[in-house]
C-alpha cells in the first residue's frame, strides 16, 4: 500500500513518513510540496536522513494523488479542500487531520466523500479519541449538575484556538448532555461580566514553548473535582494513528468516518 505525504518540510509530515518507511505494511509513494519549494525533486526518503527509495518530493497534485494508495495531510483549508476533490475524482483514501475549517469549507471537504473514503478528525491520536469517548459517556452521566471547563496547551506557533482537539471534546461533552456546543460552548471569559452560565462548556487556550499537544477536560462539582487529560509527548502518536486509519480506509465503501470509527 502507497500513501503519499503532504508537506514534507513540516514537523508532522516528517514524523509520518519517517514511521511509513519503517513500517513493513506500508510504502512512502510521494511527498507533495509547494511549486517553487527547494526541496521538489529530491528522494523523499534521502530528504529524511534513510537510502534512496525512489519516492520523490513534487509539487504535481495530480500525480501526487494518482500515484498513491492513500494520502496523509496535515495542512491548511485550502489545500486539503483541492486534495479531498483530487481524491474523490481518482477513489483514493484520505486520511487528514487539518483543523481550522469554516463551516462551509467543511462541508465542501465532506461533500468529496460520496466518492472516496475519507477520515478526518482533529487528533489522530489513539488517547485522544479514547479521551473523547470518556467525556461523552461522562458528560451523559453528570449531565449539567458539574461544570465542565476544557484546558488546551500547545507550542507557540500554533495557528489556530482553541485547537481543532478542545472543540472535538466540547462536542464530545455536548454530545454527552444532549446539547449544542455552539449554543452552550464559552470559548474565552474576559471583563468584569464573564461570570459562568448553568450548562455552559468553556475553553481556555495556552500558548508556549515546544508543547505538542496538552489537553484536559475538568467536571467541576460542589466538593469535587473530575479531570481527564491525555497530554502528548511526541508527534509519533499522530502519525501511527493516521497510518493505522489509511490502512484501515483500504477496506472500506466511500464515506466520511472519524478516528473513532477506525477504533470502533
Amino acid at each position: 500500500m502507497k500513501i503519499g505525504v503532504t508537506g514534507v518540510t513540516g514537523k508532522m509530515a516528517r514524523a509520518i513518513a519517517r514511521l511509513i518507511i519503517e513500517d513493513s505494511l506500508v510504502e512512502l509513494s510521494f511527498g507533495l510540496v509547494r511549486k517553487g519549494n527547494g526541496n521538489e525533486g529530491e528522494d523523499f526518503a534521502e530528504f529524511l536522513g534513510y537510502n534512496k527509495s525512489g519516492a520523490k518530493i513534487i509539487s504535481d497534485l495530480d500525480q501526487f494523488v494518482q500515484n498513491s494508495d492513500a494520502i496523509i495531510d496535515f495542512s491548511s483549508p485550502a489545500l486539503s479542500l483541492s486534495i479531498a476533490e483530487k481524491c474523490s475524482e481518482y477513489n483514493k483514501v484520505l486520511v487528514c487531520g487539518t483543523t481550522g475549517f469554516s463551516d462551509e469549507e467543511k462541508q465542501q471537504f465532506a461533500a468529496n466523500a460520496e466518492k472516496c473514503v475519507i477520515i478526518w478528525s482533529s487528533n489522530m491520536s489513539l488517547g485522544v479519541n479514547l479521551l473523547m469517548n470518556l467525556a461523552e459517556k461522562v458528560a451523559g452521566i453528570l449531565h449539567d449538575d458539574f461544570d465542565v471547563e476544557i484546558v488546551e496547551m500547545h507550542h507557540k506557533n500554533k495557528v489556530d484556538a482553541p485547537s481543532g482537539t478542545a472543540l472535538s471534546l466540547g462536542a464530545a461533552v455536548a454530545q454527552g448532555r444532549g446539547a449544542n456546543l455552539k449554543e452552550v460552548g464559552q470559548m474565552a471569559r474576559f471583563g468584569k461580566d464573564a461570570q459562568r452560565k448553568k450548562g455552559e462548556i468553556g475553553f481556555a487556550t495556552l500558548r508556549g514553548g515546544d508543547v505538542i499537544g496538552d489537553h484536559s477536560v475538568i467536571f467541576a462539582g460542589d466538593g469535587e473535582r473530575i479531570e481527564l487529560t491525555h497530554k502528548a509527548g511526541s508527534r509519533d502518536v499522530f502519525a501511527k494513528g493516521a497510518i493505522r486509519a489509511a490502512i484501515w480506509g483500504t477496506a472500506k465503501t466511500p464515506g466520511f468516518y472519524s478516528m473513532r470509527d477506525v477504533l470502533s
